[in-house]
């Protein structure tokens, strides 16, 4: 960062770093010990921007590379795609709900492919779920990719857009020794019905 750009307050964006992703296995433990949630095996990439002919190749790679995983169980597509109201499009990503390492080198592998073929500019977050098994609650550690950091999603079980923020403030608390968990609360963006979140993803 040049001189220019500290005085007028301008700063450097964090290079994306996506093996922050391999802490999550790790972070799924402290969050079972100290809150209780389990991963539901469902995670889920989001990115924009990528139309027609590119994003039907791109859909073609990230299946035949999901699919050449010699650790995924059963048959059916690999992977499912949506697009949300916003025109962002979801890639999800199903692995059985104990196999969190599994299913975070799939998501490191969809997220490094996008990359690697030129859409990084394009990736905006990646989604891990989780479900508290008493009550049915659900957590999502969700991934910003420009940022390098994570942050805590939780809607409340009742319904409608409205987030559970003492979970979130919880599960800041208990993931910032596994996570580089995003200090800027603002950036804490809400990912309603995120594909990898729901219950019937």
């Amino acid at each position: 960062m040049g001189f220019l750009d500290a005085l007028l307050g301008r700063s450097k964006p964090v290079r994306p770093d996506l093996d922050q992703l391999f802490a999550v296995p790790g972070a799924a433990l402290t969050l079972e010990a100290g809150a209780g949630f389990t991963p539901t095996g469902l995670g889920s990439v989001c990115f924009a921007g990528v139309e027609g002919g590119a994003f039907d190749r791109l859909r073609d790679e990230v299946r035949e590379l999901l699919d050449a995983d010699a650790g995924r169980a059963g048959g059916g597509d690999p992977v499912a795609y949506s697009r949300d109201t916003y025109g962002y499009t979801w890639l999800l990503v199903r692995h059985p709900a104990g196999e969190v390492v599994s299913l975070v080198n799939d998501l490191h592998a969809v997220n490094t492919l996008l990359q690697e073929a030129g859409f990084g500019p394009h990736l905006l977050c990646s989604l891990i779920g989780f479900r508290h098994p008493r009550d049915g609650r659900e957590l999502a550690l969700v991934y910003l990719y420009k940022r390098g950091t994570f942050y805590p999603f939780a809607p409340l079980p009742s319904g409608g857009e409205r987030r559970d923020n003492a979970l979130e403030i919880q599960a800041r608390a208990l993931l910032g020794d596994d996570l580089r968990i995003e200090a800027d609360l603002a950036r804490w963006f809400p990912v309603w019905g995120a594909p990898g979140l729901a219950a019937d993803s």
